[in-house]
């Protein structure tokens, strides 16, 4: 077999709230930069998560990883943390951070990075909505 590298994708889906607001601003300013989204109640959407990873497959198993493997740890590093979560006032992840698309899909990519092998590469993909959507990395 040759040395092609294949990519594997698992896609999964959470529930999170959360609000854009820059502390450092005035009301004003997170009302005009944010809109809707600085709702000081806060909003919530339903994420589709997208996790890609790309190796070369294994001789022995035929995998390039163990999908449930993957799956379990998306479970382990993400849904379980961020599933049914306000990300502002209940995740440590991201208690000085703006949870923005772009900062949940790097802050994924980060959790799950430091569990996968180093040769197998990972990509992220998040869609806040049907339309929108952010990948990480580029």
């Amino acid at each position: 077999m040759n040395n092609n590298k294949v990519s594997v994708f698992r896609k999964e889906h959470f529930n999170a709230a959360h609000r854009l607001h820059n502390p450092t601003w005035t009301v004003e300013r997170n009302k005009a930069v944010f809109g809707l989204c600085n709702n000081e109640n806060y909003h919530g959407h339903n994420y589709e998560l997208i996790v890609q990873v790309t190796g070369e497959i294994d001789k022995e198993t035929g995998y390039v990883i163990d999908m449930k493997l993957l799956s379990d740890l998306i479970k382990e590093e993400i849904l379980n943390k961020f599933d049914h979560k306000n990300l502002n006032l209940d995740t440590q992840e991201f208690q000085s951070l703006i949870p923005s698309a772009e900062n949940i899909a790097v802050v994924c990519y980060e959790l799950l990075r430091k569990k996968l092998d180093q040769h197998l590469d990972l990509k992220i993909r998040l869609y806040e909505t049907e339309r929108n959507f952010v990948e990480y990395p580029s």
